[in-house]
């Protein structure tokens, strides 16, 4: 199913443009997401879902397919399959951004396929949840992020990550010359009868190294009872008008017998 919502925030484009590619500074401000992971390009994590008295927590990954920075388009492809095995769900998500005065509007297309207990809601109620969440997480971002001090200390932060990740990328590539050399140097010492399991195994975890771990905290579910709200209330209106009908026939049953 195809799902368009669009909002709007209150900073230039270029500005929006990059906080919102930022996945790692935008996560905590997705409902019911936690980022846990990041490798190259491939971010995973979980999201939590709750319908009712039952919870899912799909566990996935988000890679994006497309980064125009001059036109500010942006797609994500996105998957993830409910961790007791219910189900799955998969997502294209494409956002396009346009100035809007002073401030940013953004345009999010998402084609979605699910499968499990989430799909029974169907189009409506989900375009619905898709909505409400939305603008939770654009409140989320106007309240954080995208306020002047958060923007000031992220361009500061941003500065120091960048010479941070250029020391650290000359560090890593250092670390895997060295494991190389490590490895190679196992398989010669192989080739002459003499093995050093260590030194192999020390290279392999170096080079493990390269996914980074994120320390967010535990997100709380997405009611999607309460987001969906009216919807799932008028759709449950004939199912408990029958129930009632059929109660009030077995009483009456009930008295003649």
């Amino acid at each position: 199913m195809e799902l368009t919502n669009d909002f709007d925030v209150s900073v230039p484009v270029e500005t929006a443009w990059a906080v919102l590619t930022d996945v790692e500074r935008i996560a905590p401000c997705l409902p019911g997401a936690q980022l846990q992971e990041i490798e190259g390009d491939e971010y995973r994590g979980i999201v939590k879902v709750k319908v009712g008295p039952i919870t899912a927590q799909y566990k996935g990954k988000a890679t994006f397919v497309e980064k125009d920075d001059t036109g500010h388009k942006a797609v994500l492809e996105a998957s993830g399959r409910d961790t007791r095995g219910q189900g799955n769900a998969s997502a294209t998500i494409t956002a396009l951004l346009q100035p809007a005065g002073e401030g940013t509007h953004v345009t999010v297309t998402t084609d979605l396929t699910v499968t499990g207990k989430v799909a029974q809601f169907g189009r409506g109620v989900l375009a619905d949840v898709s909505a409400k969440l939305l603008g939770q997480f654009v409140d989320n971002l106007e309240q954080t992020v995208l306020t002047d001090e958060a923007l000031s200390a992220g361009r500061s932060v941003v500065e120091e990550a960048e010479a941070a990740l250029a020391a650290e990328v000359a560090a890593e590539v250092a670390v895997l010359e060295g494991a190389v050399d490590a490895v190679e140097l196992a398989e010669a010492e192989d080739e002459q009868g003499i093995v050093d399991q260590q030194a192999v195994v020390a290279a392999e975890a170096k080079v493990e190294q390269a996914v980074r771990r994120i320390d967010m905290p535990e997100p709380e579910a997405i009611d999607l009872l309460e987001h969906a709200g009216s919807p799932v209330l008028k759709r449950a209106m004939p199912v408990l008008g029958l129930a009632f009908v059929v109660l009030v026939l077995w009483r009456v049953l009930r008295r003649r017998a």
